[in-house]
């Protein structure tokens, strides 16, 4: 029973992401975290409270970790296609 439950765990925690969906997360974290720094500027500003400042900045970037660190499946929509094993050096020589 805590065998299965692992095996499920570890099969969620070590998902796969393709090259394109590497891209697609340095984009995309890059976006959040610098509209999450405007955002918390601005809070900051507008109220003169710099805590409340720090609160919008380190929910925007616990929100950002939620989206760009689980291997969500639409990160590895353009999974790469591996020759298999020694196809690569089998071409007929010696």
């Amino acid at each position: 029973m805590a065998e299965e439950i692992l095996d499920k765990l570890r099969d969620v925690v070590e998902g796969q992401i393709d090259f394109e969906g590497q891209r697609r997360v340095e984009g995309l974290a890059t976006l959040l975290l610098a509209l999450t720094g405007l955002i918390a500027f601005n809070v900051g500003y507008v109220l003169q409270d710099i805590v409340k400042c720090l609160y919008v900045g380190l929910g925007g970037t616990a929100l950002t970790f939620l989206i760009i660190i689980p291997p969500w499946p639409f990160y590895n929509k353009n999974p790469v296609k591996w020759l298999p094993i020694g196809s690569a050096f089998n071409t007929g020589g010696t």
